[in-house]
Protein backbone atom coordinates (compact mmCIF):
# COMPACT_ATOMS: atom_id res chain seq x y z
CA UNK A 1 0.00 0.00 0.00
CA UNK A 2 2.07 3.28 -1.54
CA UNK A 3 0.24 5.71 1.43
CA UNK A 4 -1.76 5.05 4.23
CA UNK A 5 -5.39 4.46 4.38
CA UNK A 6 -6.04 7.33 7.35
CA UNK A 7 -4.43 10.50 8.70
CA UNK A 8 -4.65 9.77 12.52
CA UNK A 9 -2.26 9.83 15.24
CA UNK A 10 -1.82 6.34 15.02
CA UNK A 11 -1.05 6.18 11.56
CA UNK A 12 1.53 8.51 12.14
CA UNK A 13 3.40 7.18 15.11
CA UNK A 14 5.50 4.83 13.10
CA UNK A 15 7.87 7.86 12.58
CA UNK A 16 8.21 9.09 15.97
CA UNK A 17 11.98 8.01 16.11
CA UNK A 18 12.72 10.61 13.52
CA UNK A 19 13.68 14.11 13.48
CA UNK A 20 13.52 17.10 11.64
CA UNK A 21 15.89 19.69 12.05
CA UNK A 22 16.11 23.35 10.36
CA UNK A 23 19.75 23.18 8.53
CA UNK A 24 19.87 27.60 8.87
CA UNK A 25 19.17 29.85 11.13
CA UNK A 26 15.53 30.33 12.07
CA UNK A 27 13.56 32.47 15.24
CA UNK A 28 11.44 30.92 17.12
CA UNK A 29 9.70 31.49 21.20
CA UNK A 30 10.53 28.30 22.81
CA UNK A 31 14.03 26.46 24.27
CA UNK A 32 14.46 23.88 22.17
CA UNK A 33 16.90 22.23 18.84
CA UNK A 34 17.38 24.92 16.35
CA UNK A 35 19.53 27.68 16.21
CA UNK A 36 18.23 31.01 16.87
CA UNK A 37 19.68 34.43 15.75
CA UNK A 38 18.82 35.84 18.90
CA UNK A 39 21.93 36.37 21.38
CA UNK A 40 21.21 34.69 24.79
CA UNK A 41 23.21 33.03 27.30
CA UNK A 42 22.60 29.13 26.13
CA UNK A 43 24.63 26.39 24.83
CA UNK A 44 27.28 27.35 21.89
CA UNK A 45 29.60 30.51 21.91
CA UNK A 46 29.02 33.55 20.09
CA UNK A 47 30.79 36.69 20.72
CA UNK A 48 31.99 38.95 23.20
CA UNK A 49 30.56 42.58 23.81
CA UNK A 50 31.47 44.97 26.56
CA UNK A 51 30.03 44.77 30.58
CA UNK A 52 27.63 46.70 31.59
CA UNK A 53 25.86 47.87 34.51
CA UNK A 54 23.31 45.70 36.13
CA UNK A 55 25.47 42.64 33.54
CA UNK A 56 25.05 39.03 35.59
CA UNK A 57 28.67 39.12 37.02
CA UNK A 58 28.55 34.92 36.68
CA UNK A 59 29.13 35.63 32.50
CA UNK A 60 32.03 37.67 32.55
CA UNK A 61 34.86 35.95 30.41
CA UNK A 62 37.72 36.13 33.56
CA UNK A 63 40.14 35.21 30.86
CA UNK A 64 39.81 38.28 29.02
CA UNK A 65 39.76 40.61 31.52
CA UNK A 66 43.57 39.17 32.35
CA UNK A 67 44.49 39.67 28.62
CA UNK A 68 42.89 43.36 28.33
CA UNK A 69 42.04 44.57 31.19
CA UNK A 70 38.50 45.60 30.28
CA UNK A 71 34.85 43.44 31.33
CA UNK A 72 33.49 41.63 28.76
CA UNK A 73 29.96 39.17 28.75
CA UNK A 74 30.43 35.79 26.80
CA UNK A 75 27.54 35.59 25.00
CA UNK A 76 25.74 32.78 23.19
CA UNK A 77 23.44 31.48 20.19
CA UNK A 78 20.25 30.43 22.10
CA UNK A 79 18.56 27.45 20.86
CA UNK A 80 15.22 27.60 19.76
CA UNK A 81 12.01 26.27 18.24
CA UNK A 82 10.81 27.03 15.17
CA UNK A 83 7.69 28.44 13.18
CA UNK A 84 6.59 26.25 10.57
CA UNK A 85 4.32 26.41 7.62
CA UNK A 86 3.10 23.44 5.33
CA UNK A 87 1.68 25.07 2.20
CA UNK A 88 -1.01 22.62 0.56
CA UNK A 89 -1.70 22.40 -3.19
CA UNK A 90 -5.75 21.84 -3.47
CA UNK A 91 -5.80 22.53 -7.11
CA UNK A 92 -8.10 20.77 -9.54
CA UNK A 93 -4.10 18.92 -10.95
CA UNK A 94 -3.55 17.29 -7.82
CA UNK A 95 -6.97 15.22 -7.38
CA UNK A 96 -5.50 13.90 -10.94
CA UNK A 97 -4.88 9.68 -9.89
CA UNK A 98 -4.19 6.44 -12.22
CA UNK A 99 -3.95 4.45 -9.11
CA UNK A 100 -5.98 4.01 -6.18
CA UNK A 101 -4.22 7.74 -4.62
CA UNK A 102 -4.26 10.64 -6.27
CA UNK A 103 -1.37 13.63 -5.53
CA UNK A 104 -3.12 15.62 -2.97
CA UNK A 105 -3.41 11.69 -1.33
CA UNK A 106 0.19 11.51 -1.14
CA UNK A 107 0.05 15.87 -0.30
CA UNK A 108 -2.09 15.27 2.62
CA UNK A 109 -0.04 12.24 3.95
CA UNK A 110 3.46 14.26 3.46
CA UNK A 111 1.61 17.04 5.23
CA UNK A 112 0.75 15.05 8.13
CA UNK A 113 4.01 13.11 8.80
CA UNK A 114 5.78 16.51 8.97
CA UNK A 115 3.05 18.06 11.17
CA UNK A 116 3.12 15.23 13.64
CA UNK A 117 7.13 15.15 13.87
CA UNK A 118 7.34 18.82 14.51
CA UNK A 119 4.88 18.88 17.02
CA UNK A 120 6.27 15.93 19.17
CA UNK A 121 9.40 17.92 19.45
CA UNK A 122 7.78 20.88 20.62
CA UNK A 123 7.92 22.80 17.26
CA UNK A 124 5.32 24.76 16.13
CA UNK A 125 3.12 24.08 13.01
CA UNK A 126 0.84 26.19 10.67
CA UNK A 127 -1.08 24.80 7.82
CA UNK A 128 -2.01 26.68 4.41
CA UNK A 129 -4.22 25.14 2.18
CA UNK A 130 -4.86 27.00 -1.15
CA UNK A 131 -5.76 26.96 -4.97
CA UNK A 132 -5.82 29.51 -7.07
CA UNK A 133 -5.82 31.76 -3.54
CA UNK A 134 -5.14 30.75 0.03
CA UNK A 135 -8.21 28.96 1.23
CA UNK A 136 -7.17 29.10 5.27
CA UNK A 137 -4.62 30.00 7.24
CA UNK A 138 -3.96 27.96 10.12
CA UNK A 139 -1.39 29.75 12.49
CA UNK A 140 1.31 27.90 14.24
CA UNK A 141 0.88 26.60 17.53
CA UNK A 142 2.64 23.50 19.62
CA UNK A 143 -0.32 22.39 21.71
CA UNK A 144 -0.71 18.61 21.40
CA UNK A 145 -4.62 19.70 20.28
CA UNK A 146 -2.88 21.52 17.65
CA UNK A 147 -2.21 18.21 15.72
CA UNK A 148 -5.92 17.01 15.09
CA UNK A 149 -6.87 20.56 14.08
CA UNK A 150 -4.11 20.07 11.23
CA UNK A 151 -5.20 16.08 10.19
CA UNK A 152 -8.94 17.81 10.42
CA UNK A 153 -7.79 20.86 8.39
CA UNK A 154 -5.77 18.44 5.59
CA UNK A 155 -8.54 15.57 5.80
CA UNK A 156 -11.37 18.24 4.63
CA UNK A 157 -8.81 19.66 1.72
CA UNK A 158 -10.65 18.41 -0.87
CA UNK A 159 -9.52 19.52 -4.85
CA UNK A 160 -11.03 22.79 -6.16
CA UNK A 161 -9.85 25.54 -9.16
CA UNK A 162 -6.72 26.29 -10.52
CA UNK A 163 -3.68 26.75 -9.80
CA UNK A 164 -1.82 30.02 -9.34
CA UNK A 165 1.10 28.97 -7.10
CA UNK A 166 3.33 31.66 -7.93
CA UNK A 167 0.99 34.21 -6.64
CA UNK A 168 -0.19 32.13 -3.16
CA UNK A 169 3.81 31.59 -2.75
CA UNK A 170 4.57 35.38 -2.62
CA UNK A 171 1.10 36.21 -0.43
CA UNK A 172 2.83 33.69 2.28
CA UNK A 173 5.75 34.98 1.87
CA UNK A 174 4.69 38.67 2.39
CA UNK A 175 2.79 37.54 5.62
CA UNK A 176 5.52 35.78 7.55
CA UNK A 177 7.33 37.92 9.26
CA UNK A 178 9.57 35.99 10.80
CA UNK A 179 12.50 33.42 9.76
CA UNK A 180 10.80 30.11 9.89
CA UNK A 181 10.43 26.60 8.18
CA UNK A 182 8.31 26.37 5.24
CA UNK A 183 7.43 23.22 3.31
CA UNK A 184 5.49 23.35 -0.07
CA UNK A 185 3.87 20.72 -1.09
CA UNK A 186 2.61 20.82 -4.99
CA UNK A 187 2.82 19.19 -8.64
CA UNK A 188 4.26 22.32 -9.24
CA UNK A 189 2.22 22.83 -12.52
CA UNK A 190 2.49 26.46 -13.12
CA UNK A 191 5.01 28.24 -15.10
CA UNK A 192 8.34 27.90 -13.95
CA UNK A 193 9.51 31.53 -13.95
CA UNK A 194 6.32 32.25 -11.68
CA UNK A 195 7.22 29.47 -9.49
CA UNK A 196 11.08 30.56 -9.29
CA UNK A 197 10.28 34.37 -8.73
CA UNK A 198 8.34 33.05 -5.57
CA UNK A 199 11.00 30.38 -4.73
CA UNK A 200 13.55 33.62 -4.51
CA UNK A 201 11.15 35.95 -2.24
CA UNK A 202 11.15 33.01 0.33
CA UNK A 203 14.84 32.92 -0.16
CA UNK A 204 15.62 36.55 0.24
CA UNK A 205 13.44 36.43 3.58
CA UNK A 206 15.58 33.62 4.70
CA UNK A 207 13.45 31.03 5.38
CA UNK A 208 14.80 27.29 5.29
CA UNK A 209 12.39 25.73 2.28
CA UNK A 210 11.68 22.33 1.15
CA UNK A 211 9.87 21.17 -1.67
CA UNK A 212 8.14 18.13 -2.11
CA UNK A 213 6.58 17.48 -5.56
CA UNK A 214 3.95 15.16 -5.79
CA UNK A 215 3.31 13.34 -9.15
CA UNK A 216 1.27 10.73 -10.93
CA UNK A 217 4.15 8.13 -12.94
CA UNK A 218 2.14 9.07 -16.12
CA UNK A 219 2.35 12.08 -16.11
CA UNK A 220 6.20 11.80 -16.41
CA UNK A 221 6.59 8.50 -18.70
CA UNK A 222 2.89 9.24 -20.56
CA UNK A 223 2.75 5.88 -21.44
CA UNK A 224 -0.72 6.72 -23.65
CA UNK A 225 -0.75 4.35 -27.10
CA UNK A 226 -4.65 4.84 -28.14
CA UNK A 227 -6.82 7.99 -29.24
CA UNK A 228 -7.53 9.78 -25.42
CA UNK A 229 -9.82 12.24 -24.89
CA UNK A 230 -7.59 14.51 -22.29
CA UNK A 231 -9.60 16.60 -20.33
CA UNK A 232 -8.74 19.45 -18.07
CA UNK A 233 -8.75 19.07 -14.19
CA UNK A 234 -9.12 22.68 -13.59
CA UNK A 235 -11.39 23.65 -16.55
CA UNK A 236 -14.01 22.74 -18.76
CA UNK A 237 -11.43 22.20 -21.62
CA UNK A 238 -10.59 18.84 -23.11
CA UNK A 239 -8.72 17.67 -26.33
CA UNK A 240 -8.94 14.30 -28.26
CA UNK A 241 -5.90 13.60 -30.00
CA UNK A 242 -2.76 10.98 -30.85
CA UNK A 243 -0.35 10.59 -27.53
CA UNK A 244 2.39 8.98 -29.90
CA UNK A 245 2.33 11.99 -32.23
CA UNK A 246 3.01 14.07 -28.81
CA UNK A 247 4.28 12.46 -26.67
CA UNK A 248 8.17 13.54 -27.72
CA UNK A 249 7.30 17.21 -27.37
CA UNK A 250 5.14 16.27 -24.53
CA UNK A 251 8.38 15.09 -22.83
CA UNK A 252 10.54 17.78 -23.92
CA UNK A 253 8.30 20.51 -22.27
CA UNK A 254 8.05 18.37 -18.92
CA UNK A 255 11.63 17.70 -18.92
CA UNK A 256 12.40 21.61 -19.31
CA UNK A 257 9.77 22.85 -16.49
CA UNK A 258 11.72 20.04 -14.47
CA UNK A 259 14.88 21.81 -14.98
CA UNK A 260 14.10 24.59 -14.45
CA UNK A 261 12.63 24.09 -11.27
CA UNK A 262 15.90 22.06 -9.86
CA UNK A 263 18.35 24.23 -10.83
CA UNK A 264 16.60 27.34 -8.80
CA UNK A 265 16.12 24.96 -6.11
CA UNK A 266 19.77 24.13 -6.51
CA UNK A 267 20.54 27.81 -6.34
CA UNK A 268 18.54 28.91 -3.70
CA UNK A 269 19.82 26.01 -1.41
CA UNK A 270 16.34 24.43 -1.40
CA UNK A 271 15.41 21.11 -0.69
CA UNK A 272 13.85 19.38 -3.72
CA UNK A 273 12.35 15.98 -3.77
CA UNK A 274 10.07 14.55 -6.15
CA UNK A 275 8.04 11.57 -4.53
CA UNK A 276 5.31 9.44 -7.19
CA UNK A 277 1.73 8.15 -5.54
CA UNK A 278 2.76 4.81 -6.65
CA UNK A 279 6.08 4.31 -4.60
CA UNK A 280 5.76 2.19 -1.14
CA UNK A 281 4.93 6.11 0.72
CA UNK A 282 6.26 4.95 4.42
CA UNK A 283 9.42 3.57 3.06
CA UNK A 284 9.83 6.76 0.98
CA UNK A 285 9.24 9.30 3.08
CA UNK A 286 11.70 7.05 5.92
CA UNK A 287 14.41 7.36 4.02
CA UNK A 288 14.08 11.14 3.19
CA UNK A 289 13.91 12.12 6.87
CA UNK A 290 16.97 9.98 7.60
CA UNK A 291 18.55 10.94 5.00
CA UNK A 292 17.98 14.59 5.76
CA UNK A 293 18.99 14.22 9.89
CA UNK A 294 22.15 12.81 7.71
CA UNK A 295 22.90 16.46 6.00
Amino acid sequence: MPVPTALTPRSLAKFRQFELIAHSVVEGFLTGQHKSPYKGFAIEFAEHRQYSPGDDPKHLDWKLLGKLDRLYIRQYEEDTSLKAYLLLDCSGSMAYRSARFSKLDLGRFICGVISYILLAQRDSVGMVPFDNHIRQYLPPRTTRQHLKRVLDLLAASEPGEDTRLGEVMHAVASRLKRRGFVVIVSDLFDEAPTIIRALNHFAHRKHEVVVFQTLDRREVDFPFTEQTRFESLEGKEFILTDPIRIRREYRRQFEHHQTAIRKACHQLRIDFNQMFTDDPFERTMAKYLAGRLKR
